[in-house]
């Protein structure tokens, strides 16, 4: 028991150990969505397959305000794999951040951020923010997204210059220093 704000509540010792549990969630998502990314659907459904319940609701909620709404996993992986596929993506990383849990009973909800990169190219990359907003059960002593939207705030694509090209611009024909290039490694 605690006392608090004047009153004894019942502490729940299993409350922490939910929140973990509920965390996990959101990166079991984004391992499943990389997995796809690097075109491994089938792997990308059976990942989903332990972050969600079996009738999920997944909605993108785009930064034009366009949106996509599925039903089930596996008709969610079929859209982000047609979405990757037809972006010509042969990566992706998705970092996930800022996670707000809040919990009652077998039910939950948790926000968290969303920066996610997609490789186009070599030189080629697209960014996108935004916030993921889940409903979360418990169901069989297993925690489960039952609903996901998410609304990305933005959706950028970032291009790196050619070497010659960015090597002519960053010279300056009065400056006496050696501006010198550091030999970055590439994604392959």
């Amino acid at each position: 028991m605690l006392f608090i704000g004047g009153k004894f509540e019942l502490a729940s010792a299993s409350q922490p150990n939910a929140e973990l549990e509920i965390q996990k969630l959101t990166s079991c998502y984004a391992l499943g969505t990389d997995a796809i990314g690097r075109g491994n659907l089938l792997e990308g459904k059976n990942i989903y397959r332990d972050c969600f319940t079996q009738d999920a609701v997944l909605t993108a909620i785009f930064p034009d305000g366009a949106s996509e709404t599925r039903f089930g996993t596996d008709s969610w992986a079929d859209f982000v794999y047609s979405v990757f596929q037809g972006n010509g993506y042969t990566a992706t990383q998705h970092l996930i951040g800022t996670i707000n849990i809040s919990v009652q009973n077998n039910q939950a909800t948790m926000t968290s951020y969303l920066h996610a990169t997609h490789k186009r190219s070599e030189t080629s990359i697209d960014v996108a923010n935004g916030t993921y907003e889940d409903e979360v059960i418990n169901k069989n002593g297993r925690w489960k997204i039952r609903k996901r939207t998410l609304k990305l705030i933005d959706f950028l694509n970032l291009s790196s210059p050619t070497t010659a090209s960015s090597s002519t611009n960053a010279r300056s024909t009065n400056s006496s220093s050696t501006l010198v290039i550091p030999n970055i490694p590439r994604l392959k």
